[in-house]
């Protein structure tokens, strides 16, 4: 990065380290609401060690590194949520989403190194669709809240793709893992909802049409349903830089409406 990229990247890292925090002493009551979901769960109750998870891989971000893609996951989970993590994706997903990449050399993808991770939430359960139940144990002040980071969590990720595309003319990809909760009424419709008041769907600008245009949708790693997507929707001779692309806007167009 530039000294002035380098500046903003560490600017919006702090506003993202600062609503971590804001959030956290906002709602005194979501530990214990999350601590009864985790304690009412079939596969057993885990202590819940980190309410709302700051992504602490970001520090590890240094200027001379290069940063190629912008990864969108749900929220922290389980092994997210640990004090000795408290960084996204080092479960099972994350596992699979480094094997993809290791699988495709011709990416130049290492999973760890080149890849920023972001959430649509940063408020942890178990498992994302228990979203729901945390906002009903927690109340209209937890659902709020479970909303409204969402919105958050855009106007961050987009001040994270101007900065690490360097204002150039070709945006580096944004990539939004999951997109079955996207939709009216599903659990990240406020995120859905931001993603196009951010990136300005009604304007025909050629830059702000190219950042758009740089946002690809897929499946979740999770259970490899990324990759076996992907396996499966593969046109023969087609790079596989391509058919992420591909794939990526058909799911983008078909979810997003734009």
């Amino acid at each position: 990065m530039t000294d002035t990229a380098w500046t903003a990247f560490v600017a919006v890292r702090e506003s993202y380290r600062t609503e971590i925090d804001r959030l956290s002493q906002s709602l005194p009551g979501l530990r214990d609401a999350q601590q009864r979901l985790a304690d009412e769960r079939e596969g057993g109750s885990f202590p819940v060690e980190t309410p709302v998870v700051y992504n602490g891989a970001l520090d590890d971000v240094r200027r001379e590194d290069d940063i190629r893609i912008i990864l969108v996951a749900d929220n922290p989970g389980r092994r997210e949520q640990i004090a000795e993590n408290r960084r996204y994706l080092v479960g099972p997903s994350g596992k699979l989403a480094d094997g993809f990449f290791k699988a495709h050399p011709e990416l130049g993808i290492d999973f760890r190194r080149n890849v920023l991770i972001l959430n649509k939430t940063p408020i942890h359960t178990p498992r994302t669709a228990e979203l729901r139940e945390l906002a009903r144990l927690g109340g209209k002040e937890i659902e709020q809240a479970i909303a409204d980071s969402q919105s958050t969590m855009v106007n961050l990720i987009h001040a994270f793709h101007e900065v690490l595309s360097g204002g150039g003319s070709e945006p580096i990809p944004l990539w939004i893992i999951g997109y079955s909760e996207l939709g009216k009424k599903k659990l990240f419709a406020p995120f859905a909802e931001a993603l196009a008041t951010a990136y300005d769907v009604s304007s025909s600008s050629a830059q702000v049409v190219r950042f758009r245009e740089s946002i690809l949708l897929f499946r979740h790693f999770s259970m490899n349903q990324f990759s076996a997507d992907i396996r499966k929707r593969a046109l023969p001779g087609e790079p596989m830089g391509a058919t992420l692309h591909r794939v990526g806007t058909e799911y983008r167009k078909r979810e997003l409406g734009w």
